[in-house]
């Protein structure tokens, strides 16, 4: 049986339904650019991150949700009044979270394995 389950939503709606779903549970978040037919993100840190964060996800908790989120295209998330940077503060793509806590890693940190590691692992 897998340790964690994964859920891919795209876009703050779709996002915000999967989380409701899953209340009580330790969720963690990837937020990363929208990728194109190819599967190649325009966040070029997304492209460098993602990689690692899966390469660490064998040490997500048992019974985790883990929940890859593609925010929007390049001018949608460049527009600071999008839905994840005011309602949920993001500063930055990617980010990796422990929703509900104040546990994430922005932009460079999402590619550093030892720091994901951290945010997997950690209570």
């Amino acid at each position: 049986m897998a340790a964690h389950t994964e859920i891919k939503v795209q876009g703050y709606e779709e996002f915000i339904k999967e989380v409701e779903k899953h209340k009580g549970k330790k969720v963690f978040v990837y937020f990363s650019g929208n990728k194109n037919e190819d599967g190649q993100s325009w966040c070029p840190d997304c492209v460098k991150a993602e990689p690692v964060v899966r390469g660490e996800m064998e040490n997500l908790p048992e019974g985790s949700i883990f929940i890859y989120c593609q925010v929007g295209e390049r001018p949608y998330w460049k527009d600071p009044s999008n839905e994840f940077k005011k309602n949920l503060g993001l500063t930055g793509v990617p980010t990796l979270l422990k929703y509900k806590t104040p546990q994430k890693l922005v932009d460079d940190e999402c590619a550093n394995a030892d720091l994901v590691r951290l945010l997997f692992s950690e209570d």
